[in-house]
C-alpha cells in the first residue's frame, strides 16, 4: 500500500518545510532575486536563490524538459539536500516550480533519476497514462546509510508520492548512491546503475516493476580510479557514420583531469547484466577518458525519454567544482549548470571518442552577429576589434586550414580593464588550454586561479574551435566537440572585447572563417504548481 508525501505525518513537515523557505525568503527581502545580479549568468540554468549541486531526474515528457536538482531551499551553500524543480520548452529558457522532494524524517533527498513508466510496469499510473517514476537516494542524516528509494508521479511531475516500501534496495552501506534507470528493450526489463564511491565501481540491479530490483553485475577497476565514483550513467550512443556503441558515464571527486571533481567515460557493450569497455579504456592502466578537460564540469547525466524522433542523447553538467563550490561569491543564489549538449560518438585513430556539443535551440539566442571568410590571422583580428560585446554574452566559431607544426594561436577575451581570459591552442605542444589567472577575482579559494589543458588533434591541418561565454563562465568546443572544456570565470566587467593574438608560425594560419554573435539573455522565470 502506498503512503502519500500528503499523508497527515509528511504533510506537517512539508509544511515545515515550506515555512523554512519563506522565512529565509522574508530574511533575505532586502535582495530579492532578479536574476540580473552581478554574475548571474544568462543563459545558462540557476537557481533562484539557494545553492544548487546535481542535476538530477531529467526526463522528458509531453513537450517539457524536466530539470530536478541537489537543494539546499534554506541557504545559499551545501546542506538539507533535496530535490529543486524547473522545466524548459526549449532548452534555453527555464520556468522555476517549487521543491518537488523534500529532505524529512531524517533522510535527505541525494541524486537520482525519473523516467516515464510507458507500460506502467510498476502499477503507478492512472487513467490510462504513464507515471513518472523517481529513483534517488536516501541519505540518513542520524546514522551512516545511504539506500535506494522510489517516488512517483501523476501529474507531469509537479507533485509526488513516496512510496511506501522505501528503501527499494538496501545494502546497509554508508556509501551507495545516485541510482541511474533506463528501460533495456532486448531483455523487457529495467536496469539501474548504482555508484559504490568508496570501491570506484558501480553495480548493475534489474527490475521488471522498479520497486524490486536484483543484482545482475559490476564495472570497476578501469580509468580514473583514485577518487570517489558517483553519478553514473549507461545509454547507447550513434556512431558517426553507423554503427552505434554503448557509453558508460562515470563522475569522479578529487581525480578530474584538471584537479578536484571531474567527468570520465568508458565506451564499450552493455547486455543488460555486464558492461565490456572497449580494450583502450579496460585496463587499469588506460588513460582516463575525460568528457571535459576544464576545472568546472560534474555530475554530468543525460535525459531520459527524449521521442524517437528527436534520436538525440542530451547531456547537462554541474557548472562547479568541490573544491571551491561553497566559496564562489555569488548571492543570492550559487552555483550554474552548463549549456544542454548533444552527444555522438567519433571513431578516431585511438578508438571511440565522445564529441559534445551545444543544443541547436541555443542557435535561437543569436541576436544578429556576422563572419568573415577566407582571411588572415591579422585581418580576423582587425575584424574583431570592430565588434564589442557590451553584455559580454556571446558565441564565436573559429575555423583554420593549413594549421602549421609549431606556433600558439590564443583568443584573448577581454573583460573591461583588467580581466583576461585567454584560451591558447600549441600547435607543437598538441594542446588546448584555459588561462583564468587574470580572469577576475579569485582570492575566495587558493584553488580557483590557474591554467587548464587539454590535448588536441589537428584533423586533416584543421582546426574548429566554438566558444560560448556567458557572465561568468566560458565553455570550449575543439574539433565538433571531440575535446572540450569548461570553466568558470568572475569579471569585474561584462564589456567583452575579443583578440587573436598569433606567435612564431602560428601567424601564417589561414582562417577559414570567423563568426561572432552576441546572444540574447533567455531570462528564468517564477512558475507554478500546476500541469
Amino acid at each position: 500500500m502506498m503512503k502519500p508525501l500528503l499523508g497527515f505525518p509528511n504533510a506537517l513537515a512539508l509544511l515545515g518545510t515550506l515555512f523554512l523557505v519563506l522565512l529565509a525568503r522574508v530574511l533575505a527581502a532586502d535582495a530579492p532575486p532578479t536574476f540580473h545580479e552581478k554574475w548571474r549568468p544568462q543563459f545558462h540554468f540557476t537557481p533562484v536563490d539557494t545553492w544548487m549541486n546535481d542535476p538530477n531526474g531529467m526526463v522528458f515528457y509531453e513537450g517539457e524538459y524536466h530539470l530536478f536538482y541537489q537543494n539546499n531551499p534554506f541557504g545559499n551553500r551545501w546542506g538539507h539536500m533535496s530535490w529543486g524543480h524547473a522545466i524548459s520548452r526549449d532548452l534555453a529558457h527555464w520556468e522555476h516550480l517549487p521543491l518537488a522532494l523534500a529532505e524529512e524524517d531524517g533522510v535527505m533527498i541525494f541524486s537520482g533519476s525519473v523516467v516515464v513508466d510507458w507500460k506502467n510496469t510498476s502499477g503507478f499510473g492512472k487513467e490510462g497514462r504513464p507515471p513518472l517514476v523517481a529513483l534517488y537516494t536516501g541519505h540518513y542524516t542520524k546514522r551512516p546509510l545511504q539506500n535506494q528509494h522510489l517516488a512517483y508521479s501523476n501529474d507531469k511531475g509537479r507533485t509526488w508520492t513516496k512510496f511506501a516500501g522505501n528503501p527499494v534496495l538496501d545494502l546497509k552501506m554508508a556509501d551507495f548512491r545516485d541510482p541511474k534507470a533506463l528501460w533495456h528493450e532486448p531483455t523487457s526489463r529495467w536496469v539501474m546503475t548504482v555508484a559504490l564511491p568508496k570501491e570506484a565501481k558501480v553495480h548493475f540491479y534489474a527490475s521488471p516493476d522498479l520497486k524490486r530490483w536484483d543484482y545482475v553485475g559490476e564495472f570497476g577497476g578501469a580509468g580514473a580510479t583514485n577518487g570517489l565514483w558517483e553519478c553514473p550513467d549507461l545509454f547507447p550512443l550513434p556512431v558517426e557514420g553507423g554503427g552505434s556503441k554503448w557509453v558508460l558515464v562515470v563522475n569522479i571527486n578529487p581525480g578530474g583531469p584538471a584537479g578536484g571533481s571531474g567527468c570520465q567515460y568508458f565506451v564499450g557493450e552493455f547486455d543488460g547484466k555486464r558492461f565490456v569497455a572497449d580494450r583502450t579504456t579496460h585496463s587499469r592502466t588506460s588513460e582516463p577518458l575525460w568528457a571535459d578537460w576544464g576545472r568546472d564540469f560534474y555530475a554530468a547525466v543525460s535525459w531520459s525519454d527524449i521521442p524517437r524522433r528527436d534520436g538525440r542523447r542530451l547531456l547537462l553538467g554541474w557548472m562547479s567544482n568541490w573544491e571551491y563550490a561553497n566559496d564562489v561569491p555569488t548571492f543570492p543564489w550559487r552555483s550554474a549548470m552548463t549549456v544542454p549538449r548533444d552527444l555522438v560518438l567519433r571513431q578516431t585513430p585511438a578508438g571511440h571518442r565522445l564529441l559534445q556539443r551545444p543544443v541547436r535551440e541555443l542557435n535561437r539566442l543569436r541576436d544578429g552577429g556576422g563572419s568573415v571568410r577566407r582571411t588572415t590571422v591579422a585581418e580576423a583580428n582587425g575584424w574583431l576589434a570592430r565588434r564589442p560585446v557590451p553584455l559580454g554574452l556571446a558565441e564565436l566559431e573559429l575555423h583554420l586550414d593549413q594549421v602549421p607544426g609549431s606556433g600558439v594561436l590564443a583568443l584573448e577575451c577581454r573583460h573591461g580593464k583588467s580581466g583576461n581570459t585567454r584560451i591558447e591552442a600549441d600547435f607543437k605542444a598538441g594542446t588546448l588550454r584555459i588561462d583564468r589567472t587574470r580572469s577576475g577575482p579569485s582570492d575566495f579559494s587558493t584553488a580557483f586561479a590557474g591554467v587548464h589543458m587539454a590535448p588536441l588533434r589537428i584533423i586533416n591541418g584543421k582546426l574548429d574551435l566554438r566558444l560560448l561565454l556567458d557572465t561568468s563562465s566560458v565553455e570550449v568546443f575543439a574539433q565538433g566537440g571531440e575535446t572540450v572544456l569548461t570553466d568558470l570565470i568572475l569579471p569585474e566587467s561584462p564589456d567583452l572585447q575579443l583578440s587573436l593574438v598569433a606567435t612564431g608560425a602560428a601567424g601564417n594560419v589561414r582562417v577559414d572563417s570567423v563568426s561572432l554573435w552576441p546572444l540574447r539573455p533567455a531570462p528564468s522565470v517564477l512558475g507554478n504548481s500546476k500541469p
